[in-house]
Formats: structure tokens, C-alpha cells, sequence
């Protein structure tokens, strides 16, 4: 059980760190630093991952990482939208 609270808890940690990165982007416009590729990669590793953690759920074990793993998924893809909405050259 305890292990359960610090993959909920530490999941969340990880999937709401990219706030602020969302917050800042949406604030300033501005993705002149961000790596599209970077983001790209770390969408597929998370969807990967999403692949392994609805197998679990679907057994009965890993609700939290599905969970947390989901958000991270949904706040990474939110980044790349960003860059790709204001990325230079583009016009919005």
C-alpha cells in the first residue's frame, strides 16, 4: 500500500512539474528553446508506457500508475501542441 501512495504521489509530482512549462510558454508566446524532438521522444516513451500501464489496470494492478501516467501523457502532448502552435514562423 505504501508503495501505491509513493507512485501516486510521485507521479503527480512528475506530471505537474510540466505546469509551469505550459504557464510559461502561454505567458510569453515563446518555444524559441524547447526541442520539439525532445518532446516528441518523451511523448512516445510515455505512450509506451501507457500501453504497459493499461495492461495492468485492465489485471487489476497499476490504477495509479494508469493514472499519473495519463496526466503526464496529456501535459507532454499540451507542450508539444504549444510548440507547434508558437513555434517561429508560424502564424498565429
Amino acid at each position: 500500500m505504501i508503495f501505491s501512495i509513493m507512485q501516486l504521489a510521485g507521479g503527480l509530482i512528475l506530471s505537474l512539474g510540466w505546469i509551469p512549462q505550459i504557464v510559461q510558454i502561454l505567458r510569453t508566446r515563446s518555444v524559441a528553446d524547447l526541442s520539439l524532438k525532445s518532446y516528441l521522444l518523451m511523448l512516445l516513451g510515455i505512450g509506451l508506457m501507457e500501453a504497459y500501464a493499461i495492461d495492468l489496470a485492465r489485471t487489476g494492478a497499476g490504477l495509479a500508475f494508469l493514472i499519473t501516467n495519463t496526466m503526464s501523457l496529456s501535459v507532454v502532448a499540451t507542450v508539444i501542441i504549444l510548440i507547434l502552435r508558437y513555434r517561429s514562423g508560424s502564424k498565429s
